[in-house]
C-alpha cells in the first residue's frame, strides 16, 4: 500500500476534499525539471483545512471520482490573515496618513 502526500486545495463538498499533489520530471529533449500536479478527490473524515498537508492511500470507491482515503494530517495551515483583515488594515493605514 503506497502512502502518498499532498496539500488540501478545496474543501466544498461534504466529507471530500480536493488534493493537489506535486512531482518534478525531467523534460525529455531539454532536460529541464518541470513541475506537474495532479488533483485528486480524497475522502476525508478527519476534517482537513485548505492548505494543510495530508497523507492518503488507495481505497474502495466512494462515489465516482473518489477512490482515495485520507489518513494522516502531517501539519496545519499556515497562519494567514484573511483578505477582510488585510482590507481593513489598509484602510486605517490611509486613516492614519
Amino acid at each position: 500500500m503506497k502512502i502518498f502526500t499532498g496539500v488540501v486545495t478545496s474543501k466544498k463538498m461534504m466529507d471530500t476534499a480536493t488534493v493537489v499533489i506535486e512531482r518534478v520530471v525531467v523534460h525529455p529533449l531539454y532536460k529541464k525539471r518541470v513541475k506537474r500536479t495532479r488533483k485528486l478527490h480524497v475522502h476525508d473524515e478527519l476534517g482537513s483545512q485548505v492548505g494543510q498537508k495530508v497523507k492518503f492511500v488507495a481505497s474502495k470507491p466512494y462515489s465516482k471520482t473518489k477512490r482515495w482515503k485520507l489518513i494522516e494530517i502531517v501539519n496545519s495551515a499556515k497562519g494567514k490573515p484573511s483578505s477582510r483583515a488585510q482590507v481593513e488594515g489598509g484602510q486605517r493605514a490611509k486613516e492614519e496618513r
